[in-house]
């Protein structure tokens, strides 16, 4: 299972954010380019990237930090925040960026899901945000009627390969991993999942990691590595234990 730790973007500066509200986001490093560095030192293999003014503007606003830490590690990245149209998807992707990540726009839009997976396939990955068990929207501010598994359900019929799932009531440390979600969601399923949201220690690697025969392929850790709570080359070593 592949540990990839996430990077979040806003005005330019790498962010912790401890809850969905920017209001509660706390500086860690503001050279994301550095950041980037430390974690490509602890074996990473891929970043996650999170453009925080993006998702709420609708349109990406760090793509200059973003386009730095590409040259910079030569890893593959992943990045959500604002991608809402296919025009935007492409230049992003234009980039170099590896893979995309979309959330409100599809759950908002069926037709640009359709769209969006059918154009770009395996380089994007859908995003779904529970919050209660609902879909989460708009930086996690609004939430839809939908229930998660059935949204996740309907968007792989329209085409969604890969899905990252988060628990906003987990962001953070708050609880831990929310396993029996991930579980369920992995059990309705066919495609790969990355879980996201609550890691709070090396435990909660090892819990996902039994759930990784039911197509947990990976997991993203943001948080619980910049407070120090999880050293990040421990929780990769974790994800590759054959034990």
């Amino acid at each position: 299972m592949e540990v990839i730790p996430g990077i979040d973007l806003l005005d330019g500066k790498c962010v912790c954010p401890v809850h969905a509200s920017f209001v509660d986001s706390l500086p860690h490093s503001p050279d994301p380019v550095h950041v980037a560095g430390t974690w490509a030192t602890q074996g990473a293999r891929r970043l996650y990237l999170a453009d925080l003014e993006g998702a709420r503007m609708g349109e990406p606003q760090n793509l200059k930090a973003v386009q730095a830490i590409m040259d910079s590690t030569k890893l593959p990245v992943d990045l959500g925040g604002g991608i809402r149209s296919v025009e935007t998807a492409k230049r992003v992707l234009d980039l170099g960026v590896d893979r995309i990540v979309v959330g409100t726009s599809v759950a908002l839009e069926e037709q640009f899901a359709k769209t969006i997976f059918s154009t770009f396939g395996e380089r994007v990955i859908l995003s779904i945000a529970s919050l209660n068990g609902y879909v989460a929207v708009r930086d996690w501010q609004a939430r839809t009627d939908e229930r998660a598994e059935d949204f996740a359900k309907r968007m792989c019929e329209l085409g969604a390969r890969r899905i990252v799932f988060t628990d906003v009531s987990r962001k953070g440390m708050h609880g831990g991993i929310n396993t029996i979600a991930v579980r369920r969601m992995a059990k309705t399923l066919n495609v790969p999942i990355i879980a996201s949201g609550g890691i709070s220690n090396i435990d909660d690697i090892r819990e996902l990691k039994t759930l990784e025969p039911l197509g947990v392929e990976g997991v993203i850790v943001v948080t619980a590595i910049y407070s120090g709570t999880v050293k990040l080359s421990d929780a990769i070593a974790a994800g590759e234990s054959s034990d």
